[in-house]
């Protein structure tokens, strides 16, 4: 490995412990904070760092001259292997691309809300309870989007469907029944995509 690779890795590994304490803290440390958590002996050498990291793109200066995040501070590393939920293949990661989850779950951020789900009557699409829906908010939908409809004043999610001319809600869960709203009902947004923690 190259003195500049290993100068990179070194900055890189840096940056994880920067990312971590902004995690803990939703704010960057001081410089002089810095030196302890990063365990580097001068303000020289940080401002060297930190000059590097925001060549980077991974800090910014903000107006009152506080750090800040920069535009690829939540980059997470995208890997070109898959992991392989059926049979085992050969483990390898050869580069890959960074993204955001941002960037990989929100296309329009302004419209973009996240709803925690509830119960089980979409288990069989792998929307779990507990997990949580990343729904952009419209009136409008396609006929087998997932969307999170207002019924009665309460939100549900579920497949919209179509029986003759009227719409239905279509739960993914045999132990449910397909909704057939007697009165008007409002769609609040479509599913987008989904996380869950563990």
């Amino acid at each position: 490995m190259t003195d500049f690779n290993q100068a990179q890795e070194s900055d890189l590994e840096k940056l994880g412990q920067l990312r971590d304490y902004f995690a803990s803290y939703h704010a960057l440390p001081s410089y002089s904070y810095m030196q302890q958590l990063l365990n580097m002996r001068s303000k020289e050498t940080i401002s060297k760092l930190v000059a590097r990291l925001k060549l980077m793109g991974f800090l910014d200066t903000a107006p009152d001259n506080k750090l800040n995040p920069g535009k690829r501070f939540f980059e997470r590393p995208l890997s070109n292997a898959t992991v392989q939920a059926g049979a085992f293949t050969a483990a390898y990661n050869e580069g890959g691309d960074y993204i955001t989850i941002d960037e990989h779950l929100v296309k329009k951020p302004s419209i973009t809300e996240l709803i925690p789900v509830a119960g089980d009557s979409m288990k069989d699409l792998g929307i779990l309870d507990g997990d949580t829906v990343v729904v952009e908010r419209r009136p409008y939908a396609n006929i087998g989007d997932i969307v999170v409809a207002i019924i009665d004043d309460k939100f549900t999610i579920k497949t919209l469907g179509k029986e003759k001319e009227l719409f239905v809600l279509i739960p993914a869960n045999e132990d449910f029944e397909i909704i057939r709203p007697k009165e008007q009902f409002h769609i609040y947004g479509v599913v987008a995509g989904q996380f869950r923690t563990y």
